[in-house]
């Protein structure tokens, strides 16, 4: 689970009587997309002909440019979560950082569960490697645009232990 039981106004639309802003929504699912585009070699190893995440990580770009309903997003996002079912291990996680980033105009918080799960995925790869989780995390750090910035590492602050820990130091 990666969302919280209560969920702060931050992270809610403006529509939805929360402070989200529409771009800000927007940067959220390409950053989103770009954490899990970074991982889907996980999954292309192991199912290189299954094209759901990757449409999925499309999907959440789409929605973001406006060209696509956030409700064809969010199926492509699901889709995506179905292709996991039968894996385990990086691929698997790979995949669900698809779907995450595809569901990120439904709820923006899927945005943070795109990061956990390319962060789990990276961790799952590299089992031997205490430092590549964090790595990944500073990858993603590096690519959050300077207007969501603080919004995120708050909301990774605030969900660390629902997200396994992947945001910890």
């Amino acid at each position: 689970m990666i969302l919280p039981e209560v969920r702060g106004p931050r992270l809610v639309t403006i529509r939805r009587g929360g402070t989200l802003t529409d771009d800000h929504h927007r940067l959220i699912a390409l950053w989103a997309a770009e954490c899990a585009e970074h991982v889907l070699g996980h999954f292309a190893t192991v199912r290189p002909d299954d094209p759901r995440p990757r449409e999925a990580v499309a999907a959440a770009r789409a929605w973001a440019r406006g060209d696509l309903a956030m409700m064809r997003a969010r199926a492509a996002g699901g889709h995506a979560m179905g292709a996991a079912r039968h894996l385990r291990g990086a691929a698997r996680f790979a995949a669900y950082s698809a779907g995450q980033a595809a569901c990120v105009g439904h709820v923006a918080e899927h945005g943070l569960g795109a990061a956990a799960y390319a962060i789990k995925a990276v961790r799952s790869a590299h089992p031997d490697d205490p430092h590549a989780g964090r790595a990944e995390r500073d990858w993603q750090r590096r690519r959050l645009p300077h207007a969501i910035r603080g919004l995120v590492l708050e909301d990774q602050a605030a969900r660390n232990s629902i997200c396994w820990f992947a945001f910890s130091d």
